[in-house]
């Protein structure tokens, strides 16, 4: 949701950028692996990620299903859905990968925000609307009355801020900023999360990491096995303007190598261009080839898609311009074992 301009803050706030995080929201420190040529089996390997073992998976399906159910909207399509079902999928076949290391959780708001700090790369836009990037100083240095408008209008602080005093509206932000710390990072562009990744010595998954990760060796059509089940996913959140969750809040959605989070919360960018698969039939996909990105996996605003088992399988393909930036689009990283 925008949040209209503050007059005259905008031009207080014109041009800030964060430069320390709010008390209590520690830096996230980058643990390194030890070793080049590092025993696979006794790799130090970092808290936040895990190992994805060397071997061959399953990639991709052989589904298929009939024109009816995309071809625009009807009985078997109430959605209409744009892009054939299924088809960008094709052929499934045996992929071999070496072992990485892959993130548990998709890049959270305070590991991003470490990044920008360190880089002086842009923020998403929607910390300048919500105030995400302003930090306990800064707004401590606020005269009273445009505090209060900030915590309205940027924080939504659910409270009659006009009788609140400084300390009550600034502990009343330090909690808002606290819960948004641990939620995924959204309105990242394709280039911005390789950035990320890159500064942080990882890599942006391809999709065969990703769908490795998700399916296992045996190529499970959802992270936790083939039979669906709802319950393991968040499908809507009550919230609109965050409708997802803090990493690994629904445990259900893990996949057998611990990786969480990959048939819903937020959707995420991988490294590949959107193609099709080797051996794949003759095709005439508008969006194939350097046209856009891939992303993989289900959000979780998909709400009255919940029933629809199909938006949150593992090997479902998506396909966005890589210039997108959504509330429901993140991302994770992976890492060479070397």
């Amino acid at each position: 949701m925008l949040i209209k301009q503050v007059m005259p803050i905008k031009q207080i706030l014109a041009g800030i950028f964060c430069l320390t995080l709010a008390p209590g929201i520690a830096c996230a420190a980058e643990n390194k692996t030890a070793g080049k040529h590092m025993d696979r089996s006794k790799a130090r390997i970092p808290s936040d990620m895990v190992l994805i073992p060397a071997g061959e998976f399953t990639m991709g399906s052989d589904k298929a299903a009939d024109d009816a159910m995309w071809r625009g909207a009807n009985a078997l399509n109430p959605f209409g859905f744009n892009d054939k079902l299924y088809v960008d999928e094709h052929p499934a076949r045996k992929v071999t990968l070496p072992a990485f290391l892959m993130d548990k959780y998709e890049v959270s708001n305070a590991q991003y925000l470490n990044f920008t700090i360190a880089t002086q790369h842009r923020p998403p836009p929607i910390w300048l609307e919500n105030g995400y990037n302003l930090n306990d100083k800064f707004l401590a240095s606020l005269p009273l009355a445009y505090l209060r408008q900030v915590a309205s209008e940027r924080f939504n602080v659910d409270a009659d801020v006009s009788n609140m005093t400084q300390k009550e509206i600034l502990a009343e932000v330090h909690e808002e900023q606290t819960e948004r710390s641990v939620l995924p990072v959204t309105y990242v562009a394709w280039a911005d999360a390789d950035a990320y990744c890159r500064w942080a010595g990882k890599h942006l998954p391809t999709e065969a990491e990703w769908e490795k990760a998700a399916r296992g060796s045996e190529g499970f059509e959802y992270p936790w096995g083939n039979d669906w089940d709802p319950k393991n996913i968040n499908t809507m959140s009550e919230n609109p303007e965050s409708p997802y969750s803090a990493g690994g809040s629904y445990p259900g959605d893990k996949s057998v190598y611990g990786v969480y989070d990959m048939a819903a919360n937020v959707s995420e960018w991988v490294a590949d261009w959107y193609d099709a698969y080797p051996g794949a039939p003759p095709s005439d996909n508008q969006y194939y080839g350097k046209i856009h990105r891939v992303t993989r996996g289900g959000i979780t605003s998909s709400g009255h898609y919940d029933a629809l088992s199909l938006m949150f399988r593992a090997a479902k393909r998506a396909h966005l311009p890589p210039d997108s930036t959504l509330m429901d689009l993140g991302f994770r990283c992976a890492k060479d074992v070397k």
